[in-house]
């Protein structure tokens, strides 16, 4: 009787491994179509290091004229100051009140919270305008409805927020894991109960982690904001750049830089308590 040999049978076939040149070639390629698209991008962008070598002597006159800074108390820091407050306002407002339209928004446009497809994808087409949709484009378009101020930043926050919230919470919720909802579901509870109970819970610490976050972005933002009327200490830069007060420019860009490293540590400080 012959024996069989078992290691030949249970011992895997080699995998035939992929040809290298036809590696090398799809690499070459792709390589190729990178450096002709930078290529494109560089000449339709007209981004030549010469510019910028030839107007090196203008920066270096536009630094000397904003140094040193105008630290008069009267006619810049306290119009700073307050214009300072205002911008950390228009940031902070525009955040919170996007809170209850993206949330809305995330439920409708989370697969694993809402069963109705039309509903869905009427969320996800309108979270994608308003994220599609610039704030400045919106603070622009405010501006010329409610006119010059902080009221028109705040709008425009507010839309463009809503926007970016609400993809990011509905994805945060398609992520998380639906082991208590199905259990709440095979127990017979309502849907509001299954989402109270176990969605949400899941994801809240995600969810003010990720409105922290914004409120730091929509802090900066609320300054460019400002550059189009939207109120704030942007308003005050771009005054003070178009009647050459590039010291007065510079102390509001020193008070912004401090705006910004205390939202962002204060923010930190928050996350890392969640």
């Amino acid at each position: 009787m012959s024996t069989i040999n078992t290691a030949a049978l249970v011992s895997p076939a080699p995998i035939p491994a992929r040809p290298r040149l036809r590696r090398t070639a799809a690499w070459a390629l792709g390589i190729a179509a990178l450096v002709a698209v930078h290529a494109v991008a560089i000449e339709n962008t007209e981004f030549y290091l010469e510019k910028l070598v030839a107007g090196w002597p203008h920066m270096v006159q536009f630094l000397a004229d904003s140094i040193p800074p105008d630290l008069s108390w009267q006619t810049v820091l306290k119009p700073g100051l307050n214009g300072l407050l205002t911008t950390l306002w228009i940031g902070l407002l525009g955040t919170t009140l996007s809170v209850p339209l993206a949330a809305v928004l995330a439920l409708g446009a989370a697969r694993t919270v809402t069963s109705d497809s039309v509903v869905y994808h009427a969320c996800r087409v309108l979270l994608s305008f308003l994220r599609a949709v610039p704030d400045i484009v919106f603070a622009l378009i405010f501006v010329t409805a409610v006119g010059l101020g902080p009221f028109a930043g705040v709008m425009a926050l507010m839309l463009h927020n809503t926007g970016v919230m609400g993809k990011l919470w509905a994805e945060a919720m398609e992520e998380a894991d639906q082991g208590p909802l199905v259990a709440l579901s095979t127990t017979g509870a309502p849907r509001l109960a299954q989402l109270a109970h176990s969605t949400l819970p899941v994801t809240l610490p995600q969810f003010v982690g990720l409105l922290l976050y914004r409120f730091d972005v929509n802090v900066r933002s609320s300054l460019v904001l400002g550059l189009v009327g939207a109120g704030g200490i942007g308003l005050l830069i771009n005054r003070s750049i178009k009647t050459f007060q590039f010291d007065e420019m510079l102390t509001y860009i020193i008070l912004v830089l401090i705006l910004v490293v205390a939202v962002d540590q204060v923010s930190a400080w928050l996350r890392r308590r969640l």
